[in-house]
């Protein structure tokens, strides 16, 4: 395959085109400073310069609680870079995977959310997340929006680097223990889309939104734990982690409380299972402190 990546930088867009050089597809990676989704003619261009065979949108306006103050910026990106992808997508007549969020979900429910389930976005980055799916179905027929959560990996900002560099500075650390969600490794996602664009082939028909996250549902201080124990295996010592409410910890922008997501459809229609947390937690980390090991 040859895969166009737009958001690059990034490190869902890093994962996306390790994975795609790993197993010998030809990938264009293109950070927001290559090519803003949101500038037709570069869009365009880029197409016209790739001639892919899938696009994969790994660009978003991330910084949930920025947003509340950006909410210009976060739709400018989410919905209207989207709405462009999409258009191009459509014109070339390319499969388009556009990665998306549980936030499109208000988490009040309390059994996995499937693609059937009605959204319900609170927040600025979740509304403008969800009017880019809304965007990309309007536009592009030949379309995958590809919802998952809780991304971590060995590079950019996330969760596990957060609790490391925190944990090497701080003995105690407080964690939200009343929000549930499913961790998901970049990598297994990068896989996974890279499968999915491998059987679009031209009589596929199942266009439509999946979701994608990984196999254990946990909180962010079971989430935590999980990190730490896997990290001392490479001689970290974990602080004290302390259980808190989201109320103990009030921040500018909603987050769900439940947003665990259902992949039977993915499982399906496309026989991709998500690996257990344990798994894909001890290769990323693996990886990340392993190179901390051989330069001590």
């Amino acid at each position: 395959m040859k895969v166009l990546v737009f958001g690059a930088g990034g490190q869902l867009g890093r994962a996306l085109c390790e994975a795609a050089q790993r197993r010998g597809h030809t990938v264009f990676g293109l950070s927001h400073q290559a090519t803003d989704i949101c500038d037709a003619g570069a869009v365009r261009a880029a197409l016209r310069q790739h001639r892919p065979t899938g696009i994969v949108n790994a660009a978003a306006y991330a910084a949930v609680e920025q947003a509340e103050e950006e909410e210009e910026v976060a739709f400018r990106v989410n919905r209207d870079g989207a709405r462009v992808l999409a258009e191009n997508a459509a014109e070339a007549d390319t499969p388009l995977i556009h990665i998306s969020t549980d936030y499109v979900f208000d988490g009040k429910g309390r059994a996995p959310y499937t693609e059937a389930d009605p959204v319900a976005p609170e927040g600025v980055y979740a509304r403008s997340k969800e009017e880019g799916e809304r965007a990309v179905r309007a536009t592009a027929p030949k379309h995958f929006i590809l919802r998952t959560s809780w991304i971590y990996s060995p590079f950019g900002t996330n969760f596990l680097r957060t609790m490391l560099r925190l944990g090497a500075e701080k003995n105690e650390l407080k964690i939200v223990n009343d929000q549930t969600g499913c961790p998901t490794s970049a990598a297994d996602v990068a896989e996974a889309s890279l499968a999915i664009l491998a059987m679009a082939d031209p009589g596929f028909t199942s266009w439509g939104t999946y979701h994608y996250a990984g196999a254990d549902a946990v909180t962010w201080y079971g989430f935590a734990k999980a990190i730490f124990d896997e990290a001392a295996k490479f001689g970290l010592v974990a602080p004290e982690l302390q259980p808190v409410t989201t109320a103990d910890v009030p921040r500018p922008a909603p987050r769900p409380v439940y947003s665990v997501l259902s992949t039977a459809k993915l499982e399906r229609v496309f026989g991709i299972k998500p690996r257990p947390l344990q798994e894909s937690l001890a290769e990323c980390l693996e990886r990340l402190l392993a190179k901390r090991e051989e330069t001590a």
